[in-house]
Order: structure tokens, then C-alpha cells, then sequence
């Protein structure tokens, strides 16, 4: 006959005794209760020995939201003062909690929910909370494979521009021609402040669930804020003042960051706008009259080069699964072509300033010669544009005619 049969009390499990001492819940005593009810089974339960005088208020409030119930201790168990049985917390605090995915770049979310708000991704996300409205939800509107090794690339390739650049060098330059470089310098600020504010408008928008997106529009942006203090600099270098800007040249950039859609902002700033500046920039590293024009020239051209890699990355994923896309993308270089039919394109001073600074002196043909690699600059840029729309799936004839209606401008 066993001890329950003859109506003997069955005596409780051994419980696990825990002494907080005078450590009050507001102290932490909540860590070392839960780490002991961690080493009990559910159901089983965990001796409080030398509580605080105000600690059994915090005590049950604690243990009623975790999911486990507190009784006090008879004042024949001195010095136990309380008992906590172990419930089953994790259902009690988390049921209905879902996690974020997977923490690896292969585990994302196709469309992560407004909920899981700012999230890590492959935390388990507590049910309910606020619902974030970010613009951009679905991966296929987000995303790129590309995404992470392009971001481990630009975090590995930042310059400073203080070292970077040799801006002791001795060199001096007639001052038509450091006029020239310095109205090309301002012209390339103007752009790279609209380059930076696009990438930034655009991050706001993006599910954090992304996150190297985010992290690459974060580079993105302030890679663009190193060129506007470059490109600032060497046109002060020699202690001049700031070059022209256009109603035009504004105008054009302004079409840029009125843009509201993800896809079609990438598009027509890194796949068209910056995709025409790595021509610029590889002209100006060739043509540059001085070693701190050519070297900035060049450190901007290699992370120009990544943002558009990551525009065309976007675009070729989008355009893989929504077969949409690329008449929405027609529609947008034809709209913004039209906004701007009436501006006067490409500032004259920033064109001339180009030639004198291919032709290297005011000999007539020195001049001509200028002209030509202008012209040649402006047919690389066009052949370029042809390429990449041609990437993404736009047949020769349609991607010709889209480059040829890109804006004057070049960005």
C-alpha cells in the first residue's frame, strides 16, 4: 500500500531553494529567479529564502505575467518566505509571437508584416505592438542577392578624404583652366547633393526586415556626402569662389527627388544618372590638369561604380518576377522628358569647361580636339545606358530610343 492509498499527504518535489539576500526585484532579483525556475520542470517549484521587506508585491506581479504563480511560505518553513511554481512561461509571454524570419541574408521575409516593426530579423516578435507604415514591404520591390556583398564591400572600400587625397601637392594651373575645373567642380557637387538626398528618401521607406538594403542606402548616402566635401574642397583649393548653376541643371535634379517610387528613383539615379557620371568621372580622371582632380575623380568613380552595380541588382530581380516593370520604367524616362523639354540641358559653362579641360591649351586644334572628346564623352555615355538597359531586358531599338531621351543634363 502506497503512502497516498493509506491518506498519507503526499509531500511536494524537493523544491530548488534560491537566496536572494536582500536583493530587491528592482535590483535584479528577477534574473536569478528566472535562471531557477530555468532548472525545474514545469510545474515544479522554487524555495525564496532572505527576500527584501517590499520585495512580494514586484514578487506576484512578476510571476503572474511570466505565467507562474507565487504562495507564500507557512511560518513553519522559516526561512522560506515564498514558493514560485514554474508555469509554462514561454507560453504565457509569447503566445502568438512569430519569428522575423531568419537571421541570414537567404531567410528573409518575401513580405515581412508591419508589426515586426524595427524587429532584428530572427528575433521571436511579441504579438500586438504599433504597426510601422514603411512604403516598401516586399522583396521583390526591396531586394537584391547582391545586397550583402555589396555593402561588405563598401563598408571595406571608405576613404578619408583628408588622407586620401594628396591635397599638398604643388601644382599650378592657368587660371582659365582652374576656372574650369572649378566650374566642373561645382557642377558635380550640385548632383552629388541630389545624389545623396535620393538614397536617403529612399531609406526611410524600406522594411528594416532588409536590412542590408538599408545598410547599402546608408553607405550609398554617405559615400555621396565624402564627394560633395571633395569635390567642395578642390574647387577652393586655390582659393577661388564657386562656379555657375543653371535653372536648368536644378530643374533636372529636381525631377529626381520629387520621384516617389523605390524602383523607378533607383532607376533613373544610379542606373541612368550615375550610370552616365562613371563616363564623367572616368573623363575627368583621364583629362584632369592636376593629380588632386585626378585622384578625387578617381576614389568617386569606384563607389559611383557600386551604386550602380546595386541599382541594376534591384532593377534585374524586379524585373525578373514582375514583368510590369519595365513599362512603368519606360513611362518614367518619357515623363521626366517632357517635364524637362523646355530647360536648356547641360549647363554651357560646365560643357566648355569640359572641352578646355580635354584640350589642354587654346591652340585652335588643341580646342577642336576638346570638342571632340566632349563628343565622345556623351556618345560613351549614351553606349553605356544602351547596355544597361539592355540588362534589364529592354530590346536594342527601345533601350536606344529610352537613352537618347535621358535628360541633357547627364544626371
Amino acid at each position: 500500500m502506497t503512502a497516498g492509498e493509506a491518506g498519507e499527504a503526499v509531500e511536494e518535489p524537493s523544491d530548488l531553494v534560491l537566496d536572494l539576500a536582500g536583493t530587491g526585484f528592482d535590483e535584479g532579483a528577477h534574473l536569478l529567479l528566472r535562471r531557477s525556475l530555468s532548472q525545474v520542470a514545469t510545474g515544479g517549484r522554487v524555495a525564496l529564502t532572505g527576500m527584501g521587506p517590499a520585495l512580494l508585491a514586484p514578487l506576484t506581479a512578476w510571476c503572474r505575467r511570466e505565467g507562474h504563480t507565487v504562495s507564500l511560505a507557512a511560518p513553519d518553513e522559516a526561512p522560506v518566505r515564498a514558493h514560485v511554481r514554474r508555469g509554462d512561461a514561454a507560453v504565457a509571454r509569447w503566445e502568438g509571437a512569430e519569428r522575423a524570419g531568419g537571421p541570414d541574408a537567404r531567410e528573409v521575409a518575401r513580405r515581412p508584416p508591419l508589426h515586426w516593426g524595427l524587429a532584428a530579423r530572427g528575433a521571436l516578435v511579441e504579438a500586438g505592438g504599433p504597426e510601422v507604415p514603411f512604403a516598401v514591404t516586399d522583396q521583390d520591390i526591396a531586394w537584391t542577392d547582391l545586397a550583402p556583398r555589396l555593402y561588405r564591400q563598401a563598408a571595406a572600400a571608405q576613404w578619408d578624404p583628408l588622407t586620401a587625397v594628396p591635397w599638398d601637392t604643388a601644382f599650378a594651373l592657368p587660371d582659365e583652366v582652374e576656372a574650369a575645373v572649378v566650374q566642373v567642380m561645382t557642377y558635380l557637387v550640385e548632383n552629388e547633393q541630389a545624389a545623396l538626398i535620393v538614397p536617403a528618401r529612399l531609406l526611410v521607406q524600406v522594411h528594416p526586415h532588409f536590412r542590408e538594403v538599408l545598410q547599402l542606402l546608408a553607405v550609398q548616402a554617405a559615400d555621396e556626402a565624402r564627394h560633395i566635401e571633395v569635390f567642395t574642397r578642390r574647387a577652393l583649393l586655390k582659393g577661388g569662389t564657386m562656379g555657375t548653376s543653371t535653372v536648368g541643371g536644378r530643374a533636372s535634379l529636381t525631377t529626381l527627388l520629387t520621384e516617389p517610387d523605390f524602383s523607378i528613383a533607383s532607376f533613373l539615379l544610379s542606373v541612368l544618372g550615375e550610370g552616365s557620371f562613371l563616363s564623367l568621372l572616368a573623363f575627368l580622371e583621364r583629362h584632369g590638369p592636376d593629380p588632386v582632380t585626378r585622384r578625387i575623380s578617381r576614389l568617386v568613380r569606384q563607389d559611383e561604380a557600386r551604386h550602380v552595380a546595386f541599382g541594376l541588382g534591384h532593377l534585374e530581380h524586379r524585373a525578373s518576377v514582375d514583368p510590369q516593370l519595365r513599362g512603368l520604367l519606360r513611362a518614367a524616362v518619357e515623363r521626366r522628358h517632357d517635364a524637362l523639354a523646355a530647360s536648356a540641358g547641360l549647363n554651357q559653362d560646365v560643357f566648355d569647361a569640359l572641352v578646355l579641360l580635354a584640350a589642354g591649351s587654346w591652340a585652335p586644334a588643341a580646342i577642336a580636339r576638346g570638342w571632340r572628346a566632349v563628343q565622345r564623352l556623351q556618345s560613351d555615355m549614351d553606349e553605356a545606358r544602351r547596355h544597361r538597359l539592355s540588362r534589364l531586358g529592354f530590346p536594342d531599338n527601345e533601350a536606344t530610343a529610352l537613352s537618347a531621351l535621358h535628360t541633357r543634363n547627364f544626371m
